[in-house]
């Protein structure tokens, strides 16, 4: 994760069209005594058994966690909760061998939902993906997959994004190479928050996670005063006009967001001498996005978020 870290941070210093205001990290962390403890399923929307089913549950769940914005009905709520009841249904719809057979209709019948998903597409090649490197790796279990981790964080991410091309989350700016590692990083955050870091949620260097850079994030950010937009994406975002994947706008609202989280967390730390992780503020401010209908996101077609 330090890459993703350092390459986030030589973009800040680099942005055209996103600044982190250091002035409004300080300001929003004076207001900060603690970061308020969240809880991972604070919903009641995803599948749990303590057992290797949800760790098979959770990797088919970040496999397809992205692009909901395309249809207004659609969101992770539908995706988390529809899978769920397919395995409370049939504990063998995850199946490695079901995985890699899957159609858009069948995936569209197994969430009950009456119309194609966006990129739908792509969600099945990457089922299929999944499923075939699971069967050819790992026995077909997801389980293995994290227990080769050998309990750290960092070499599942490793694992993740090198045996799942679709997981490997990187873009080129101005030159340089960029790792953002959305849904690599939130599979190992939502182990570790389902399993209330233990069993197979127990990574001994869970603070290495950084945020995961998606739509939410940056527009609570904004709203808070943590990041600031030029003026030509701040009219993009409020006129909801896409915003093309790997352009410099994009990958700068996300790189830049994990740049100013990173400053935050280490200022709460600082104030009040306790460790504060990125996956807590990264949870924090996600529900509290969630929970803002009118927040205005930027909108890019993207298989990573």
């Amino acid at each position: 994760m330090d890459d993703v870290r350092a390459t986030s941070a030589w973009v800040a210093t680099h942005s055209s069209h996103v600044v982190v205001d250091s002035s409004g990290i300080e300001k929003v962390v004076k207001t900060i005594d603690s970061i308020p403890k969240v809880k991972w399923d604070f919903e009641g929307i995803h599948y749990f058994d303590n057992g290797p089913l949800t760790v098979q549950y959770l990797l088919v769940l970040d496999a397809l966690n992205f692009c909901f914005w395309p249809d207004a009905d659609l969101n992770y709520d539908n995706l988390a909760s529809g899978l769920k009841e397919a395995l409370l249904n049939d504990k063998s719809a995850f199946d490695a061998d079901r995985l890699q057979s899957y159609t858009g209709p069948q995936l569209r019948a197994l969430l009950k939902w009456p119309r194609p998903l966006p990129l739908e597409d792509e969600r099945i090649r990457l089922l299929h993906e999944v499923g075939f490197e699971l069967e050819r790796s790992f026995g077909g279990k997801a389980s293995n997959l994290v227990e080769s981790s050998e309990k750290s964080a960092v070499k599942l991410v490793t694992l993740v994004a090198s045996h799942f091309p679709g997981f490997r989350d990187h873009s080129l700016y101005k030159g340089h190479q960029v790792f953002l590692y959305k849904r690599a990083q939130i599979f190992a955050a939502d182990l570790w928050g389902a399993f209330q870091g233990q069993g197979y949620g127990e990574f001994n260097d869970i603070g290495s996670i950084t945020i995961m850079a998606d739509y939410i994030v940056p527009a609570v950010l904004r709203q808070i005063g943590v990041l600031k937009y030029s003026s030509i994406l701040a009219s993009k975002i409020e006129a909801d006009s896409e915003i093309v994947p790997g352009s410099e706008e994009e990958v700068e609202l996300r790189a830049c967001s994990i740049h100013a989280v990173e400053k935050m967390r280490e200022l709460i730390s600082n104030k009040s001498g306790n460790q504060v992780l990125s996956v807590e503020l990264d949870l924090w401010l996600w529900s509290f996005g969630v929970q803002v209908p009118t927040l205005k996101h930027h909108r890019t077609l993207s298989i990573y978020y």
